[in-house]
C-alpha cells in the first residue's frame, strides 16, 4: 500500500506567500526550516533565530503573535497546535511538542502506536529559558517564567516561576497585598 504524504516545505525553500499569515518586520534567520507554512501564522515584529525548526503539520495551526523573540536552534512541532502569545521570549534550544504515542498495544513498537495530539499555549509576556521542553497539552500563563533546562509537564499559572525536571513552582512574580 502506497502512503501519500502531504506537501512539506522543510527544505528551506519557502516564500512569504506560503504562510497562512506573515506579519511586518519579521526576521527569519538563515537555516530556519519551515514545514507546512500554510498552517503557520506569524505576527508583526517577530524574530526567529538560526537553525530553528518550525514544524507545521498538515492539520492544526502554529500561531506566533506580535513581538515574540525565538532563539537559535529551537524545535516547535505543532501537530496538536501551538499558540504563542504577544511579547514572549523563547531562549535558544527550546522544544515545544504537541503529540505523543499512545502505548496501548504492547505487541508492536511504540513508534507504530497511534498518536495523541494536545495543543500547547504560551500566553502573553511569558519567558521560556534556554533548553526548556514544553510537553503536549501544557498552558504557560501570562508573564510566567520557565527556568533554563526545565521540563514542563503541566500547566503553569500566570506570573509563576517554575524550574527543574519536572518543572516545579518556586515563587510568583505577583506582588501580594
Amino acid at each position: 500500500m502506497e502512503r501519500k504524504h502531504p506537501k512539506s516545505h522543510g527544505n528551506g525553500n519557502w516564500h512569504p506567500e506560503d504562510f497562512n499569515q506573515l506579519g511586518d518586520n519579521v526576521v527569519i534567520e538563515n537555516q530556519v526550516l519551515i514545514f507546512h507554512p500554510e498552517n503557520i501564522s506569524i505576527g508583526d515584529d517577530v524574530y526567529i533565530g538560526h537553525q530553528t525548526i518550525l514544524k507545521g503539520y498538515y492539520k492544526n495551526d502554529m500561531i506566533i503573535e506580535n513581538g515574540t523573540w525565538i532563539g537559535q536552534g529551537c524545535f516547535f512541532h505543532s501537530a496538536g497546535g501551538i499558540h504563542i502569545g504577544k511579547d514572549v521570549g523563547i531562549g535558544p534550544g527550546v522544544k515545544i511538542l504537541t503529540s505523543n504515542h499512545i502505548n496501548d498495544d504492547l505487541n508492536q513498537a511504540v513508534l507504530h502506536n497511534p498518536l495523541e495530539f494536545n495543543q500547547v499555549i504560551i500566553k502573553d509576556g511569558a519567558d521560556i529559558g534556554v533548553g526548556a521542553i514544553i510537553l503536549p497539552g501544557v498552558t504557560v500563563g501570562n508573564g510566567a517564567i520557565i527556568g533554563a533546562g526545565s521540563v514542563v509537564t503541566r500547566d503553569v499559572e500566570d506570573y509563576a516561576i517554575v524550574v527543574g525536571s519536572p518543572a516545579r513552582f518556586i515563587k510568583s512574580r505577583k506582588k501580594t497585598i
